[in-house]
């Protein structure tokens, strides 16, 4: 295996991965890091926990200048990723002369401003607030010569694709370009002819490497309009360890916390509503002991957890890929997870579609829900339990059943980085601050 000190880096450089005990590159930074000191531009197909990060950031420390301006921006779907990427960044440029930004929805802006005009050479940041910032003229990238797309499909999944285009269209044309995503989609590809010169391909593993030999397979059918009896009996009968579940809105995921709770549960949430202090003590009571976090798909990509054994689809994915995020969150680092899915009738076509897409057998369990069908199901936000915060419709009540009302497709709705997505041709002025 090579090490880093062959690939010709700067001393200071190497002293920070030694001290993080970085010795040996992983497959992807292996393959990437000397075509992007070459000045390639990249896709590369890599899922989360192969080493990504380095292998963009790596090139860009090496290469960085003192020239005052932003250099590099490296954009991200979420919040915690965007923590994420910062750490590391961080860490990795510790004997060297940058101080990498992050800037994120759901933050004090005026914080970041001030960080930003302490000036830096390295911006990290979610759609919606590098833009915000952008608009207010505080980031300006007119100086950019690496441009990075992490997680491209969880960004397109989550309806960034007008702000990752109206950002490239603010960089210079002479710069190199690097994209990071788990699938490549025709989506992406279309993307990447339009901003990308003569790009490197790398597929680093295999797209549908997550879901094969290390997580069992299930779904179950509802038995009735409501979803809950279902997830109940699953919990009872089958006593998941630490668990993900997913619902398709926010006032889904608070109603199904609420509904935790209520049965005695340990569980946490979280979703685009929340403050980041919010989800990050959800995250921190998840690591720590809470046995379920409800959540909408934000936290499908990006979460550093290894401990996770089970993944619960509450609604099911809305496309095979968003079944593959979610899924990656259990059997890491090895280990071997469980997903369910509870579907009603009409949703069976979408079982047999991540079934033929990703090649996988799905088994179908049955389930005893009769015990559960006459649980009152009417929850009201921000009461009830232990609160976690972050109960944001004015105590507004809501009848759970287990649909997907309140962020239906083409309506305004508050996803990834905490900011409002519109539908096409309505979309208002871009000054807010969230």
């Amino acid at each position: 295996m090579t090490k880093f000190d062959a690939f010709n880096i700067r001393s200071e450089l190497l002293d920070a991965l030694s001290e993080m005990n970085f010795i040996e590159p992983t497959e992807v930074q292996e393959k990437a890091i000397p075509l992007a000191l070459d000045g390639k531009d990249l896709i590369v197909r890599s899922k989360t926990g192969t080493g990504k990060t380095g292998a963009f950031l790596i090139p860009i420390l090496q290469n960085a200048s003192n020239e005052k301006g932003i250099q590099s921006i490296i954009v991200v779907p979420t919040r915690e990723l965007a923590i994420q990427v910062l750490k590391v960044a961080e860490k990795m440029s510790s004997h060297l002369n940058t101080r990498p930004v992050v800037v994120y929805g759901g933050a004090s802006i005026e914080t970041q401003i001030r960080n930003l005009r302490k000036g830096t050479g390295m911006v990290i940041g979610t759609p919606g607030r590098l833009i915000d910032l952008m608009e207010r003229g505080e980031i300006n990238l007119s100086k950019i010569k690496y441009l990075v797309l992490d997680e491209a499909d969880i960004m397109l999944d989550l309806g960034f694709i007008e702000d990752i285009e109206f950002i490239i269209s603010k960089v210079p044309e002479k710069k190199q370009s690097m994209l990071f995503s788990a699938t490549v989609s025709e989506k992406i590809v279309s993307l990447t002819k339009r901003f990308m010169k003569k790009p490197e391909f790398l597929k680093i593993g295999q797209e549908k490497e997550v879901t094969v030999d290390t997580i069992f397979h299930m779904y179950t059918f509802s038995n009735g309009a409501s979803k809950v009896p279902a997830l109940l009996a699953y919990l009872k009968e089958y006593q998941p360890g630490k668990c993900i579940i997913f619902s398709e809105t926010k006032r889904g995921t608070d109603a199904l916390y609420n509904m935790l709770v209520s049965q005695g549960y340990e569980a946490v949430v979280i979703h685009g509503d929340l403050t980041q202090a919010q989800r990050e003590k959800s995250l921190m009571e998840f690591r720590s002991g809470a046995q379920f976090l409800v959540a909408t798909n934000v936290a499908a990509r990006g979460l550093d957890i290894d401990d996770i054994s089970d993944i619960i689809n509450f609604d099911a994915p809305s496309e095979p890929e968003i079944y593959v995020h979610r899924v990656g969150r259990s059997a890491r680092m090895g280990k071997s997870g469980t997903a369910l899915t509870i579907i009603s009738s009409e949703e069976f076509g979408s079982i047999k579609d991540i079934e033929k897409k990703l090649r996988i057998r799905m088994s179908r369990i049955e389930l005893d829900q009769e015990p559960f069908f006459e649980m009152k199901l009417s929850f009201s936000y921000g009461r009830g339990g232990r609160s976690n915060g972050g109960r944001s419709n004015g105590g507004r009540p809501q009848n759970f059943h287990g649909n997907r009302s309140g962020n239906q497709r083409g309506g305004s709705q508050r996803q990834g980085d905490g900011r409002f997505r519109y539908p096409r041709n309505s979309r208002p002025s871009r000054n807010r601050d969230f």
